[in-house]
């Protein structure tokens, strides 16, 4: 991530950060630390290449910048057919899991129970929502075998105005493959939970995560949230000299935003003992107020609980939000810009136009000729005769009003 200078002179103080809609808030199995990380670090990649804009320029990524991603990735077009995209670029892993072969074009050629088809089929979700989409799931492959998979789909344009490029990034695993003990993984999944490449100016140097930063799955929720609240009030100590501390803090306190999701009647009993008030469009702010408490600076309160959304965004595990943010250029505020640009509300769309759109290039279901027509697209009333065929009563209907009306019909 480069550069978040666009967002530094914005006041975050009243922003809030809802996340009952998002993809990933219900915290889905692990299926394996290489799959998560590559999912974080393509979305870093793309947030790298925003540079204030809606979308980035698909001039911005090079082949070269693929790497890793590169055998696990997808390009589709949609400059010639925005309802069946081609497919402009497709990663040998992906190739050789579908058994795909140079006839296999366009999305619709795709062959099924694959995972590019698993893929694919989110790809319309970026163009309702205009942001990244992120997913896993489980499914039954072509040779019948059942697998997990992770993916993440990452919008681009070639004016900064229309979508018209997709990338995506899925990485999968059998579900029995490298079967670990539940203490190894979490060990594993915390120690090389950072990012692809290093900052390289950093204002101090952050420790590793020790053994001793892990969490005893043996502590309770209410203990978890003592700790926690010890090392806010060392991160208040130490407030301007370190950022480890704070690191560290919130951390901690996202992994109490986890175990609440275990325990939600427990913390719910703490939150009400606290006199903080639950709220369900911004979950993660009683976190930190019952973590850092309720008198602690407003604005900074709603930094951390965007650092936690962003988080849960992303799906990290318990463990992984330390040496992820110590890793980051920007840190706190790079985060709580890119929060604020996930959350930033879509442009209205003109679900008109966009039938339009699709009904440009659209196949034909039969062919009549009724003289001269104004208008591209119209409106015909029929009827079904007794033999099944469809008899057309009506003059075209070409008032804009009227067949925008009924387009809106056709895309909800």
């Amino acid at each position: 991530m480069e550069d978040y200078r666009s967002f530094a002179a914005e006041d975050l103080t009243d922003w809030d950060f809802p996340i009952s809609d998002e993809p990933c808030m219900d915290l889905p199995p692990m299926i394996g630390t290489d799959e998560r990380r590559m999912h974080v670090r393509a979305y870093e990649l793309w947030l790298s290449l925003l540079n204030g804009r809606d979308y980035p320029s698909i001039d911005d990524l090079d082949s070269d910048q693929l790497g890793e991603f590169g055998p696990y990735s997808v390009l589709l077009d949609f400059t010639a057919d925005r309802t069946n995209p081609t497919i402009a670029y497709l990663g040998d892993a992906l190739r050789a899991e579908g058994e795909i072969g140079a006839d296999v074009r366009t999305v619709a050629d795709v062959p099924s129970r694959v995972i590019l088809a698993r893929l694919t089929e989110h790809y319309t979700e970026i163009l309702d929502n205009r942001a990244p989409v992120g997913f896993e799931a489980e499914f039954v492959s072509l040779r019948g075998q059942p697998m997990l998979y992770r993916g993440i789909l990452m919008p681009y344009s070639s004016d900064g105005k229309v979508i018209d490029l997709i990338h995506g990034v899925v990485n999968w695993k059998e579900p029995g493959e490298h079967a670990l003990s539940p203490d190894i993984v979490q060990a594993v999944t915390t120690a090389f939970a950072g990012p692809a490449q290093p900052v390289a100016e950093a204002e101090e140097e952050v420790p590793a995560a020790t053994p001793s930063a892990l969490i005893d799955e043996s502590l309770s929720l209410a203990e978890l949230i003592e700790d926690a609240r010890e090392l806010a009030h060392e991160a208040r100590d130490c407030e301007g000299r370190s950022r480890h501390a704070l690191y560290r803090a919130l951390s901690f306190a996202y992994d109490v935003a986890l175990a609440a999701d275990a325990d939600a009647e427990g913390f719910a009993a703490l939150l009400a003992e606290a006199g903080i008030v639950p709220q369900a469009r911004a979950p993660m702010t009683p976190v930190v107020k019952l973590v850092f408490g309720r008198d602690y600076d407003r604005k900074r309160l709603t930094e951390f609980a965007a650092v936690l959304t962003h988080a849960r965004r992303l799906c990290l595990t318990a463990g992984m939000l330390g040496s992820w943010l110590s890793g980051l250029a920007g840190g706190i505020k790079a985060v709580v810009a890119a929060e604020r640009g996930e959350r930033r509300p879509a442009l209205k769309v003109d679900r008109a136009q966009s039938a339009r759109m699709m009904l440009g290039s659209a196949p034909a279901r039969a062919v009549v000729d009724l003289g001269d027509v104004e208008g591209e697209i119209m409106l015909l009333v029929a009827r079904r005769e007794s033999d099944g065929r469809v008899a057309i009563l009506s003059r075209p209907i070409v008032e804009r009003s009227l067949v925008d009306k009924a387009l809106k019909r056709f895309t909800a």
